[in-house]
């Protein structure tokens, strides 16, 4: 089994930034795909970004292109993104995801919440405008 914590989140001003982290443990060799989704309440789970542990290849939903950033330590087997220039729209709860592909270079492809196993509990982020 893997576990999966984040922290990081708080409530910021429009324009402000934020990162939130995600640690893993137990059977962390057991996933090469991690990712971050959101959800407004209301609202669906969204695909946020994604990142091939293999590779540091990532991808980011078009919304937060250009303003999110999502990285990873592999020594301490946490996932950061930063967030900068947030939105009031960028109001979420949001969740680390996990999972092994076959195929790392399919990570990119992997932003629906059933194609991830494991999850985190969440972390809210409240942008204020």
């Amino acid at each position: 089994q893997v576990q999966l914590v984040e922290s990081g989140g708080g409530s910021v001003q429009a324009g402000g930034s934020l990162r939130l982290s995600c640690a893993a443990s137990g059977a962390t060799d057991r996933i090469n795909c991690m990712g971050w989704f959101r959800q407004a309440p209301g609202e669906e789970r969204e695909w946020v970004a994604t990142i091939y542990t293999g590779s540091s290849s990532t991808s980011y939903e078009d919304s937060v292109q250009g303003r999110f950033k999502i990285s990873r330590d592999s020594a301490e087997n946490t996932m950061y993104v930063q967030m900068n220039s947030l939105k009031s729209e960028d109001t979420a709860m949001y969740y680390c995801a996990a999972r092994w592909a076959r195929d790392g270079g399919n990570c990119h492809i992997l932003t629906s919440r059933a194609d991830y196993s494991y999850w985190g509990q969440g972390t809210q982020v409240t942008v204020s405008s």
